[in-house]
């Protein structure tokens, strides 16, 4: 047997011997004294002191025991004139004896019963403690110690959130004032273990009132959910990356035309400076002509950083932006962007964006990436089409509920209403070199930004694509 296990045993057996001669002194004096008073009352500490170590049966003999001792001591040493005083006494005596010994195995039942019900809470593996309206925990859980590897004994009186060091994603003042309005509160937060390692909970707070009605302790219980975030943040990063990645691949499809778009200015730059030497090198110079030239050298260079910069802007790795910008100006970059490629395809871009359609809130570059798949689908959709022109026309109008709502449309071949309900998914494709992501992703984007994105047949040719997002208002 180890030490630990002998140390309690041997508090309790001197406990046990000191509890009897407690009442082996209580029976001598109460049999010796010669005083009309209940010195048998005495005997309900000795109950009291039984109740710490002994079960409930052995509190019920001690009990009996101690009225069997007064009785005796009433036989052994009678008064020599009984009063109803003494009689009184001797009852009182009886009766607090009895009492106490209820009283006790009612505490000694209340007790095992809590205990019953934490180690209960001990088998779960979800930390849970409860502590005072100043924070000081009350109770710690063995779930408690393995998340945060705080020990009970360390737990037990110090500041919960000081101990845990809590950062709150919700000012601390909102949540105690929504738990003393409601009872109870749920929520995420941020401890830190033992080692100082951060982890992330959901955390549910439920407030215990007392008899009075007065708040008196907040049971708290935590779900570690970190690896959960962890792997919410892993599946984001990966669908942005798998996002830029569309954007990359739609727009190196594009690379001729803009290619093309960036080698006009370019070779306008070339053409007037090679004028502008030319007129330095006249007798006189012609200065007015240089400065003409050097003029349009300006415009053709901002012409070509321009094409560069809308490149950029939707290739380049940067996180979402949500941002109140002009729609409208927006849109003009990806009609720009798109030109030369949809002239080369024979397909006219018609932009006939509503005025009233302006201030949206969202990323500009993901929603600049939904229009750019969706006018390159509609290309794409009208290769084969050779009795109509190709025409793409972007519309767009305030709804009912106070969302913008964008509208691209093509007299392409329409939409096979066998495949209409598969078009978002991902992977699924119509076209021979496609990836099947491309609407997907712009689905993804848009539900993000709390808006809808579907497609429905265009009359009396081709198809719209029709989606929402917030507007904003400066």
């Amino acid at each position: 047997m180890t030490d630990e296990r002998r140390s309690p045993r041997k508090a309790t057996v001197t406990l046990a011997i000191a509890t009897a001669a407690l009442a082996a002194v209580i029976f001598i004096v109460d049999t010796v004294t010669v005083l009309d008073i209940a010195i048998a009352t005495l005997y309900v500490v000795v109950v009291l002191i039984a109740a710490r170590f002994c079960k409930p049966r052995g509190v019920v003999l001690v009990g009996l025991g101690c009225m069997g001792l007064s009785i005796i001591s009433w036989a052994l040493a009678p008064p020599d004139h009984p009063t109803a005083e003494t009689l009184i006494n001797e009852c009182i005596s009886m009766a607090s004896i009895g009492l106490v010994t209820t009283l006790a195995l009612h505490a000694q039942q209340t007790v095992s019963t809590l205990r019953n019900q934490a180690s209960l809470l001990d088998l779960t593996h979800d930390p849970i403690f409860s502590r005072d309206m100043d924070g000081k925990i009350l109770y710690w859980n063995r779930g408690a110690e393995e998340l945060y590897g705080f020990k009970g004994a360390e737990a037990l009186g110090a500041v919960a959130h000081t101990l845990l060091q809590t950062t709150f994603v919700t000012p601390v003042e909102q949540i105690v004032a929504k738990l003393l309005r409601e009872g109870r509160w749920e929520g995420e937060l941020v401890n830190r273990k033992v080692d100082g390692t951060p982890v992330v909970v959901t955390s549910r707070w439920s407030l215990q009132s007392d008899n009075a009605g007065q708040p008196a302790l907040i049971l708290e219980t935590n779900n570690d959910i970190s690896q959960r975030k962890r792997m919410e943040d892993a599946l984001q990063q990966a669908q942005s990356d798998l996002a830029r990645l569309n954007r990359v691949l739609v727009v190196g499809e594009m690379t001729a035309s803009i290619a093309h778009e960036v080698n006009q200015p370019l070779a306008a730059v070339i053409t007037n400076a090679n004028a502008g030497l030319r007129w330095l090198d006249a007798h006189p110079p012609v200065l007015e002509e240089v400065r003409q030239a050097l003029t349009r050298i300006e415009k053709d260079g901002s012409r070509a950083g321009e094409v560069v910069s809308r490149v950029r802007g939707l290739v380049k790795k940067v996180p979402p932006r949500i941002e109140r910008w002009d729609l409208n100006e927006a849109v003009g970059e990806v009609v720009a962007l798109t030109r030369q490629e949809l002239l080369r395809n024979g397909v006219v871009l018609r932009n006939a964006l509503s005025s009233d359609v302006s201030l949206v809130m969202g990323d500009r570059v993901q929603l600049q990436q939904v229009l750019l798949n969706l006018i390159m689908n509609a290309s794409d959709a009208m290769s084969t089409t050779s009795d109509r022109p190709k025409m793409v026309e972007i519309r767009g109008q305030i709804t009912e509920s106070g969302e913008a709502l964008i509208i691209v449309e093509d007299n392409g071949t329409g939409l096979d209403p066998k495949i209409a309900e598969h078009i978002f998914e991902p992977f699924f494709t119509t076209k021979p070199t496609g990836m099947g992501m491309g609407l997907s992703i712009c689905r993804s984007i848009i539900e993000a930004h709390g808006g809808r994105l579907w497609a429905s047949p265009h009359s009396p040719h081709g198809t719209s694509f029709q989606f929402t997002v917030p507007t904003a208002e400066w």
